[in-house]
């Protein structure tokens, strides 16, 4: 009867410890679903296949295509291989804001030194932040063009850029093999914080997503040339220095309304200042 005892509590745990492991594995793959990879007008298709393919290998299933030379392609879909449902179900925009308009955080891939640095980290690094935001919220990981990657304004309009540690000799990776070395680091990052039970950071409102910022950046630069802060014909780095300081405080969508709110009170006072001149 003791053995018999012993046998059954044995068996209970094992299909709690079975059921517990199910949901934090997927728990991780809904963290994983809230992950998109972005390619910037990608000139060869086999790339996009590749990246297909290397995204399906690790779970992840957004791909956004934003102006792609040529797709859909056959060579794109030989490269797919198994990933030709992830490959075909990807969305294909025109421009970079409208692929990444509802994330609340944009990370870029990259390895060109800017000279106003930008937040930068690896892509371990990256990928836990990626996946702590993911497990409620979208994110973008976005990458560029396969002869010169990300342009400045591109790179400007991400909150961090991602550094692929490779071989300082010859540091060139292929875009699917960079889209795989990301995705895998995304993916080990979701699955250690189900086990670990690990969350995103508590908080009274969501980040402000990404056209959010776009548009409160936009407000933000008008009102400074209305003031005469800004020289509109020669506004010098000062609006770059500003897009950092976001980027790095990251708000939330409250405080960004907030601040609209006050430069559409600065708006109003200037205007009646205005009118009261012209009297």
């Amino acid at each position: 009867m003791r053995f018999g005892v012993r046998r059954t509590y044995s068996q209970a745990r094992h299909r709690v410890g079975r059921r517990m492991a199910l949901r934090r594995y997927n728990s991780a793959m809904q963290t994983l679903d809230n992950v998109r990879i972005v390619l910037i007008e990608t000139s060869h298709p086999g790339n996009i296949g590749g990246a297909a393919r290397a995204l399906h290998t690790m779970g992840l299933s957004q791909l956004v295509l934003v102006n792609p030379l040529r797709y859909p392609d056959p060579q794109a879909e030989w490269r797919a291989a198994g990933g030709t449902g992830l490959l075909r179900n990807a969305r294909v925009v025109a421009t970079f804001d409208e692929a990444v308009a509802d994330c609340h955080l944009v990370f870029c891939a990259s390895g060109r030194e800017r000279r106003i640095p930008w937040p930068a980290m690896d892509a371990a690094a990256a990928a836990r932040e990626i996946a702590a935001v993911a497990a409620t919220q979208p994110v973008a990981v976005v990458f560029g063009r396969e002869a010169n990657g990300l342009n400045n304004d591109e790179l400007k309009r991400c909150h961090a850029h991602v550094c692929i540690d490779a071989n300082p000799e010859y540091a060139s990776l292929n875009l699917a093999m960079a889209v795989q070395v990301v995705a895998y680091e995304v993916r080990r990052a979701a699955l250690s914080a189900g086990r670990v039970g690990r969350t995103a950071a508590s908080w009274d409102r969501l980040p402000a997503t990404h056209a959010e910022i776009e548009a409160f950046l936009a407000h933000l630069e008008r009102v400074l040339c209305e003031i005469e802060f800004l020289d509109a014909e020669n506004p010098g780095q000062t609006m770059t220095r500003l897009r950092r300081m976001f980027a790095r405080i990251r708000p939330d969508d409250t405080e960004v309304k907030m601040l609209r709110g006050v430069l559409t009170e600065i708006e109003r006072k200037l205007g009646s200042r205005l009118h009261r001149g012209d009297e």
